[in-house]
């Protein structure tokens, strides 16, 4: 695939890189069109309403959990953003009175203080960890409760972190959903440096990154100041700690969540067409999921917009 300097800094590596042929195919394509792009291990599913698509998200916790036995534990890992499955986890949980306490839980990613050379504190206002405790995990019954031994955040030092996913528990999926840079967790593009100056790393590189510290995309950046911070970039860390490929591979299933808040309606088309048609590049780090065995996009149909030209 020729590649091109990025159109939103030419010191990274990013999804503007990449032919307009296939930027063209993607922008093309109608709701129905990324239906049919369905294929053996890649699933794509539409939900006509929110309430459906939030609950089939939050399903996906308890079907996992109910799995797991004190002799076969099995865990999710999950994200932050979207957000709004994780209080209905909980009232399920507690409503159906399951009992997950031999479940387990990894956090996909954290923002990294580079002041400190540490993960923020729970006390910051957009640490993940607290949002999944104050969202989910706090609302479930204490007696039903997974157990603070199960939950792994991933932190500046990720050899505890990297070490639980090969401590016997099984991870049934790995839930995420896609930044505007085409990323799940923060996996994001690299920069233009370096070893990779001249060309982005190929997919079997970025593939042997396991959980570390990265440094984030500028649009990455701007966008958890949209979606999380009202704008505020300057509250935004511009680091982060995220689970890597290795550790996704090691999930059973992967099922990416799009309601249309967090990427706009190219992206959730670029992705799902490069997945489709086996075109797996650096640049759009979410394609690389076409290597994975057992893959799953969810899709808000209203949420999938238009990519016609439309003046505002």
């Amino acid at each position: 695939m020729k590649l091109r300097t990025s159109s939103i800094s030419a010191d990274w590596w990013d999804y503007t890189c990449i032919s307009k042929d296939i930027v063209e195919d993607a922008a093309r394509l109608t709701p129905r069109d990324i239906e049919k792009l369905s294929r053996p291990g890649f699933r794509v599913v539409m939900y006509d309403t929110l309430e459906d698509f939030y609950l089939a998200e939050a399903l996906e916790y308890t079907s996992a959990w109910r799995q797991s036995t004190d002799d076969n534990p099995v865990g999710i890992c999950g994200p932050i953003g979207p957000t709004e499955q994780l209080p209905l986890v909980a009232r399920l949980v507690n409503e159906l009175g399951l009992d997950i306490r031999s479940g387990h839980f990894w956090g996909m990613d954290e923002w990294f203080d580079p002041a400190t050379g540490k993960e923020v504190p729970v006390t910051h206002p957009l640490s993940f960890e607290k949002a999944d405790r104050e969202m989910l995990f706090d609302r479930i019954a204490k007696k039903r409760r997974i157990p603070d031994a199960h939950l792994h955040f991933p932190k500046a030092d990720t050899g505890a972190y990297r070490k639980s996913w090969d401590a016997g528990v099984r991870c049934a999926v790995m839930q995420g959903g896609q930044g505007d840079v085409k990323h799940w967790a923060f996996n994001d593009p690299l920069p233009r440096r370096g070893k990779f100056k001249a060309a982005p790393p190929t997919p079997a590189e970025y593939r042997k990154l396991a959980t570390r510290v990265v440094e984030l995309h500028p649009l990455t950046i701007a966008q958890n100041a949209r979606t999380s911070g009202g704008g505020n970039i300057s509250m935004v860390p511009t680091m982060a700690i995220t689970v890597g490929p290795v550790e996704t591979w090691k999930a059973e299933k992967v099922s990416i969540w799009q309601a249309g808040t967090h990427d706009n309606p190219f992206g959730q088309r670029l992705t799902a067409f490069l997945i489709s048609k086996n075109l797996p590049t650096s640049c759009v780090p979410m394609s690389l999921l076409a290597e994975h065995p057992n893959v799953q996009f969810n899709y808000y149909r209203g949420g999938l917009g238009s990519c016609a030209v439309e003046m505002h």
